[in-house]
């Protein structure tokens, strides 16, 4: 069913163990899950948000970190319209890996793919990366930044909102065309007057015009 008005397609990159499986967690189910095993391949979640009266559903892959999985995570990249780079802050290596993580989405993505970088556990106390570096890195790379905990939840729904609002204000002002099958969005069957205020699968939805 394509109950939304569009629906936005995000990868989660990073290196092994950086918690990118406990941010997806954390945000579309509520909660953390001690001894999380490695992703192996590809794990998918959803969750629906309501934004300027607009249904959007987001659809999240996090993609393994290992390089044996390499080849098969790529194929997730096409098609996406954006995406979170994750490291953690008490590893530093998995911060000087970011831009290596920049050029294989790259490869397999349109320009037009909005970044977000996340500085994930930031409640540990044995920080290797400071906040100040990460705030350098994204403004290289030209997009948002936010330290997050996947275990206590802190920050971990602003990222995805975040990033969410941002898009729609780009589709908003034009900047971005979501009839672009390339741009990793769909229409939903919502039409765009329709006014959402409630989210569908709680059984109301308030609409309008």
């Amino acid at each position: 069913m394509n109950n939304y008005h569009y629906l936005f397609k995000f990868i989660i990159v990073g290196e092994s163990t950086v918690g990118k499986s406990c941010l997806l967690l954390q945000y579309t189910e509520g909660r953390f899950r001690v001894g999380y095993d490695t992703t192996i391949g590809v794990e998918y979640g959803s969750k629906e948000f309501i934004y300027d009266d607009k249904l959007i559903k987001l659809q999240l892959w996090d993609t393994a970190g290992q390089e044996s999985f390499r080849s098969i995570t790529r194929a997730y990249y096409r098609g996406s319209i954006g995406c979170f780079l994750v490291y953690d802050i008490s590893r530093r290596i998995t911060f000087d890996r970011i831009q290596t993580w920049v050029k294989d989405v790259q490869q397999d993505t349109n320009n037009q793919i909005e970044y977000f970088l996340v500085g994930n556990k930031c409640d540990l106390k044995d920080r290797k990366v400071s906040y100040d570096e990460g705030r350098q890195l994204s403004i290289q790379l030209g997009c948002e930044f936010q330290e997050t905990s996947a275990k206590t939840g802190e920050n971990v729904e602003f990222i995805f909102e975040t990033l969410t609002k941002k898009i729609y204000e780009n589709i908003k002002s034009n900047k971005i065309d979501p009839l672009d099958p390339n741009h990793g969005i769909k229409i939903g069957k919502i039409r765009e007057n329709e006014r959402v205020t409630e989210i569908p699968n709680q059984k109301k939805r308030s609409v309008c015009c």
